[in-house]
């Protein structure tokens, strides 16, 4: 463990001479201004007793690196292209698979109406679209009840196109924007959920579907005050192989999963008042699927919630803390019911997982931030829909609490 300290530490230092000279990009290409964006980040995570995002995090892992670099230009007044291409290493995730975050053309013809396509990033409650951009927020992992990273892709975006735009209502009542869209989701096999099934045996060579939905966000009449509502449906297909449970020997049989109902809603609001913003959301994910070519059936129900607060105490330094909770129910019915008993009981600690947590975050310079986060956690929500903690990385099994350190570290130009 002291040796990651160490190689953290140098990280660090290695930075200091650097950053203070970073800055956006621009050059010309046809007569038109390309912006240049970017970002790395470094972390390294400890935890007194159970494993976490799959890391060996017990023994302390700075196997926690993304990156990302952008490049967009306004073509006309009303139209702007872009794309960025994103990279990460989390644990036994992500394994250094670069991807497409996004890559859009946006026309906006009016303020109230405009439409964009391409791989768009979905909105989806406050955060959502806006994971990127770490270097915005002080907390070094948001809420994990609702945005856990190790499915950071699969939601952040779809290959599609949106519709939206922005209302000024009348009497004073403030704006109302809005976001309407439909596409693909396509998720990496390198994310959390392949991960999840690999410890049944299952090898996921395809994972994603049809996707659509909406976000309403209405900035009231009270300065700062931001209240909104996402909702999303998608009809999502898996497919790979998998070991035959009922006669392992076999060896590899086909495996396929598809969606009969799975569905997300999405509550939200943001309050800002001077140095101090408030913020808080509740997201329910309902999935309804078949399993293993329709011999089975699942029902997952995922209930998340957070409330959190940040506070700029200087220019350059800022603190913050949340609470996060989180609940999973799931029930399996059919042929593999017998290997998969029903969890149904949220107060138990494989069925919810609650988050405490307290950050402070310094500004070295205007590319350069540190982050040092607590988290003290009770329960490790196993199931489906993985948050987090999973069995491969703890083979002894699961202790009911987990306290953790986050040290990050980034810069942006």
């Amino acid at each position: 463990m002291h040796r990651r300290i160490v190689k953290l530490a140098f990280f660090c230092a290695s930075l200091y001479v650097g950053p203070s000279t970073l800055q956006a990009q621009e050059f010309k290409l046809f007569d038109r201004t390309v912006q240049v964006h970017g970002y790395v980040s470094q972390g390294f995570v400890y935890t007194n007793d159970n494993n976490w995002l799959t890391m060996d995090t017990s023994s302390g892992s700075a196997a926690m690196t993304d990156m990302a670099l952008n490049a967009s230009s306004q073509i006309t007044d009303k139209l702007r292209v872009g794309a960025q291409g994103f990279d990460r290493n989390l644990g036994q995730l992500g394994q250094y698979h670069p991807s497409w975050d996004w890559a859009v053309a946006d026309y906006r013809f009016k303020s109230w109406f405009g439409m964009r396509g391409g791989k768009v990033k979905t909105v989806l409650g406050l955060y959502n679209d806006t994971q990127d951009e770490d270097f915005l927020r002080v907390f070094a992992l948001l809420p994990q009840s609702v945005y856990p990273t190790d499915l950071r892709d699969a939601t952040i975006a779809h290959v599609g196109g949106d519709i939206y735009g922005e209302i000024s209502l009348k009497h004073k009542l403030g704006d109302l924007s809005y976001t309407v869209y439909a596409g693909h989701r396509g998720d990496s096999i390198y994310s959390g959920y392949p991960y999840y099934l690999s410890s049944f045996g299952s090898r996921i060579t395809s994972f994603g579907g049809l996707q659509y939905g909406a976000d309403v966000r209405w900035n009231t009449p009270l300065k700062r005050l931001l209240i909104g509502a996402s909702r999303i449906d998608e009809d999502l297909t898996g497919r790979g192989v998998a070991i035959n449970p009922f006669n392992p020997a076999a060896g590899l049989v086909p495996y396929s999963e598809a969606s009969k109902s799975d569905w997300t809603n999405q509550f939200y609001a943001e309050y800002t008042v001077g140095k101090f913003r408030i913020d808080s959301e509740y997201r329910r994910y309902w999935r309804n699927q078949e399993l293993f070519g329709g011999t089975s059936e699942s029902f997952a129900d995922v209930r998340g919630w957070y409330v959190s607060g940040a506070y700029r105490i200087r220019k350059r330094f800022q603190i913050g803390s949340y609470y996060s909770r989180y609940t999973i129910t799931n029930v399996v019915s059919g042929a593999l019911s017998i290997f998969y008993p029903p969890t149904t009981d949220a107060a138990l600690p494989a069925d919810h997982e609650y988050d405490k947590v307290i950050t402070g975050r310094v500004d070295l310079n205007k590319f350069w931030s540190v982050k040092i986060e607590g988290h003290f956690m009770n329960g490790y929500g196993s199931g489906p829909y993985p948050n987090g903690f999973y069995t491969q990385v703890n083979p002894q099994g699961f202790k009911p609490d987990t306290n953790a350190l986050v040290i990050k570290t980034g810069i942006n130009f």
